[in-house]
């Protein structure tokens, strides 16, 4: 419980920190995806947008033939070694045979919600760096966002999996999907507020040595 309530305090303190330093660089300089969106309609653009588009559901294609291909092999070869290890046994091959095949089906299930797991994450990434640098935000505002995205589903996930399986999994990466991808944007406002106040300090300094060597020579 401690441990909770320290996390969301910290949440809470650095999104405050975060919103007075969107304030101080102004809109322009803040980051760009926590107000602007790549919507379905973007995918109409015949531009970036389309282009988007068809390159992530070529790229979900892709994954799903691996996946497939994945679970295909790890079937056979879990059917296989149980077919073998029953037959040493002492089992008829129709016995043996059954029993492989349950073993198999099994492996092939659990190699698929892997392998599921590791699409998820990287699919969300990616579309999350793409839409960052799409709707005009930095390369670095679209770096933090699809790491802290990766991250968050990657927690998320794990603590709802741990919860109540493939469920929890689903809707703890979708929620630390968001949570990560949020705290990344807070990060990277963070990151440019600092950054434009050593700017600032630096400006000030420098006019501060100017004026002092215009009255020191007149």
């Amino acid at each position: 419980m401690r441990v909770q309530l320290l996390s969301l305090t910290t949440v809470l303190v650095l999104s405050f920190i975060a919103e007075k330093c969107r304030q101080l660089v102004g809109e322009e300089s803040s980051s760009r995806s926590k107000t602007e969106r790549f919507t379905f309609v973007n995918c109409f653009d015949m531009s970036y947008g389309t282009i988007g588009c068809i390159l992530k559901e070529l790229v979900k294609i892709y994954l799903y033939y691996i996946r497939a291909t994945h679970v295909h092999k790890v079937r056979n070869e879990a059917t296989k070694e149980a077919v073998q290890e029953n037959l040493s046994k002492g089992q008829t091959l129709e016995d043996a045979m059954k029993t492989g095949q349950q073993v198999g089906n099994a492996a092939a299930k659990r190699a698929s919600l892997q392998a599921k797991h590791i699409m998820g994450l990287m699919v969300s990434s990616g579309w999350d760096f793409f839409e960052t640098v799409y709707v005009g935000g930095t390369l670095a505002e679209a770096i933090i966002r699809s790491v802290g995205t990766l991250l968050g589903s990657y927690i998320g996930g794990i603590i709802g999996e741990g919860k109540t399986r493939w469920l929890g999994f689903l809707l703890g990466s979708q929620l630390g999907s968001w949570i990560g991808g949020r705290l990344g944007l807070m990060l990277y406002d963070v990151g440019n507020g600092l950054q434009f106040l050593l700017h600032l300090t630096k400006t000030n300094k420098s006019d501060g040595e100017n004026n002092s060597l215009l009255l020191i020579s007149s």
